[in-house]
């Protein structure tokens, strides 16, 4: 984990120098101002990040801002008929919707256990609903949520990771009785105009790999979070894309 950190570090200084370098020869008019102009562009900000992202683990996130960047980079570079960018959301939609098929698919592989996922109902919301997995089977989680809310209580003694999405919705994971497997876990949590909360217990340590735009990350357990609730050998690590959404962590 600590490598790849050290790699984004690495990738990102060679963004800053590249992006340097090209603003250095449009003072001196080595370059043409509308070459620096498509090279230090939103679209270039978007594919930068998406490589970013890969290169941390992300894959789904960074292929989405790759995608959108490099589509709407086109019509800088060559003329795009009308009929064509009638298309481009559509096909961002649809890539999109590979990248979470995809991802889907690497999961099912990951999944343990076939035992089936008791359904609640919330009478106050009827989009809502309460979901429990059964401990002794059920050491990861897949959870989607768009339009509506879920509240889910894992309480797996091996936990090894799970993902949850949200897209214009709510989704939350009570893991306040969950014991994670040796070496920790892993969550892919990917929120769309959304969010998703996690209740942890107190001696769980939080790694924080979410790519945030227009978006945030936020760690809610404060001052009630101590030093020496501290175990470095229980460490839950958020990874994922917060896309004009939220993602937060607490204990209650």
């Amino acid at each position: 984990m600590e490598r790849r950190k050290s790699d984004k570090r690495f990738y990102f200084g060679v963004i800053l120098i590249v992006v340097g370098v090209i603003l250095i020869l449009e003072r001196l008019n080595l370059i043409p101002e509308s070459m620096a102009d498509m090279l230090i562009s939103w679209q270039m900000l978007l594919i930068g990040v998406g490589v970013l992202s890969v290169i941390g683990g992300n894959r789904t996130a960074g292929t989405i801002l790759i995608v959108i960047g490099a589509t709407f980079m086109i019509p800088e570079l060559i003329t795009v008929p009308h009929e064509i960018r009638r298309i481009y959301w559509p096909l961002i939609l649809v890539v999109i919707g590979i990248s979470i098929l995809m991802r889907q698919r690497d999961h099912q592989r990951l999944r343990q256990g076939n035992d089936p996922i008791i359904n609640i109902p919330d009478d106050d919301d009827p989009k809502s609903s309460k979901s429990t997995y059964n401990a002794d089977s059920f050491n990861t989680f897949d959870d989607f949520v768009i339009f509506g809310g879920r509240e889910i209580f894992v309480t797996s003694q091996a936990l090894s990771g799970g993902k949850a999405t949200s897209i214009f919705g709510g989704i939350e994971f009570d893991l306040r009785k969950a014991t994670l497997q040796p070496g920790g876990a892993i969550i892919d949590c990917v929120s769309v105009f959304g969010g998703c909360g996690f209740k942890i217990p107190m001696d769980w340590n939080v790694r924080n790999e979410v790519t945030t735009i227009f978006g945030a990350f936020t760690d809610k357990r404060g001052e009630t979070y101590n030093d020496r609730y501290y175990d470095p050998s229980k460490t839950l690590v958020i990874k994922g894309l917060s896309l004009f959404g939220g993602i937060e962590v607490k204990h209650f």
